[in-house]
């Protein structure tokens, strides 16, 4: 796979996250996923990331840096929203927050395999 055509594979999982066509995630997501080293499987992962919608309905992920080495990808996204109550333990209670996360991917055979996040937390909390 090249360069572009995994960073077309990313951009085009981005755009299913953001349509929140969740009956399209296995055409990104390896059936045995992991995020952050816990094994979640396409259904755990899916499940993952419904409660994050529902917690944020305004929920974007905003691309702003991406770098891709095959079969890597390193993402920087941009999240402008207003959670629901709670927010990674902090009381946002419908607050508008701006923060990011830094994200790798592994990839196989065409499929997110490995997820490798952190949010910037600090961030968060120095707006709350």
């Amino acid at each position: 796979m090249t360069t572009t055509e995994l960073a077309d594979l990313y951009r085009a999982y981005l755009a299913c996250l953001n349509a929140r066509d969740w009956g399209a995630l296995d055409r990104h997501v390896h059936p045995e996923v992991t995020h952050n080293a816990r094994p979640l499987g396409l259904a755990g992962y899916r499940r993952m990331l419904e409660q994050d919608v529902a917690a944020i309905p305004d929920l974007h992920f905003d691309l702003r840096l991406l770098i891709c080495e095959p079969p890597h990808v390193a993402a920087m996204l941009h999240f402008d929203c207003t959670p629901r109550g709670e927010l990674f333990g902090m009381a946002v209670n419908g607050r508008r927050v701006r923060f990011g996360e830094n994200v790798f991917y592994e990839y196989r055979d065409g499929l997110i395999l490995n997820v490798h996040s952190v949010i910037d937390k600090a961030a968060l909390a120095a707006q709350l």
